[in-house]
């Protein structure tokens, strides 16, 4: 008998069309989502990325007739200019040391607040919580340094008189160096931790509830519960914040912060944002302010991917 053999044959390997027509495929398919994206794209295009051709003015000797463009190149020197002055070490100890202590503060003051609102007994309650923690969020900046003045002033103030009945008298809150970043910081987690509590609300109401059931019925305490069933719920929204947080690290309140500043308080409230603002907008010093605003998003996007890879290495969580 003749042996018959049989050749195996493999399908011929699927070839991927070329990109242009993907494209096409993939737009006709979902056009919808991208009309209803394109407003944001063009949003962020205009305002965000199309500023950003003025970044080159920190690398130019900026020329009012000459316009961006036409200025004599001169490198890192409005860099160098700044490392080196008397202002440098001063800026970035007030600038790190304010945006620190605000991110610590008002890191955990949302998380703790949001822990007590969710163990409130009662809709009603509950709602009243909410709504009476986050309307402070929508008042003014403008409004609430006046109110600072009004509460903290060293003749009437409201709070120094309050003070005085339990025998601390002569502090003068904004005025005295010492006492600046307490009531910044304070203030700002006032006005903004009901606020920044939503989320993680949003993300305690997606716990099953059959967890908190069964550590009920094994005689878990409200701590207890709070330690092994909340707080676990609410650590990918925390990483992810927290990530989000550090990309500004840097970026003090200017308005708040300019507002409140004084020639009293002034060697520790002077930061980044106000030094650039005075020395570019007031002074005209456009290169010089330019290149310092861009060393300072260079290093919040330095902490924002650092952040980013140390939270994917412990946490297994990232934004990219």
């Amino acid at each position: 008998m003749a042996l018959e053999t049989k050749v195996a044959t493999t399908p011929p390997a699927r070839t991927r069309s070329p990109w242009p027509q993907r494209l096409r495929q993939h737009l006709s398919r979902r056009w919808q989502l991208w009309v209803m994206l394109a407003p944001a794209i063009v949003a962020t295009a205009v305002f965000a990325y199309a500023p950003m051709y003025g970044i080159q003015l920190a690398f130019r000797e900026f020329d009012f007739e000459a316009g961006l463009t036409g200025g004599d190149w001169v490198g890192l020197k409005y860099f160098r200019q700044f490392f080196e002055s008397p202002q440098f070490w001063q800026l970035m100890r007030n600038t790190v040391l304010i945006s620190v202590t605000t991110l610590v503060v008002g890191f955990f003051a949302p998380i703790g607040l949001a822990l007590l609102v969710n163990q409130v007994v009662g809709p009603r309650r509950k709602r009243f919580s909410q709504t009476a923690t986050y309307l402070p969020h929508f008042i003014s900046i403008v409004v609430i340094v006046g109110m600072l003045q009004v509460f903290l002033s060293p003749s009437t103030g409201l709070i120094t008189r309050v003070m005085e009945w339990f025998g601390v008298s002569g502090i003068n809150f904004l005025g005295d160096p010492k006492a600046f970043i307490p009531v910044y910081v304070i203030s700002e987690v006032w006005q903004h931790c009901g606020w920044n509590s939503i989320i993680y609300l949003a993300a305690l109401s997606n716990v099953d509830t059959q967890l908190y059931e069964a550590a009920k019925i094994d005689g878990a305490s409200r701590f207890q519960i709070i330690r092994n069933v909340d707080l676990p719920s609410l650590v990918p929204t925390m990483v992810i914040l927290f990530i989000l947080t550090m990309g500004g690290v840097l970026n003090t309140g200017f308005e708040k912060i300019f507002l409140m500043q004084n020639t009293l308080n002034l060697p520790i409230s002077e930061v980044i944002s106000t030094y650039v603002y005075k020395i570019g907008i007031i002074g005209n010093q456009f290169s010089y302010s330019t290149a310092i605003g861009l060393f300072n998003t260079l290093i919040n996007f330095a902490f924002l991917v650092g952040a980013n890879q140390l939270a994917k290495r412990l946490a297994n969580t990232s934004l990219w």
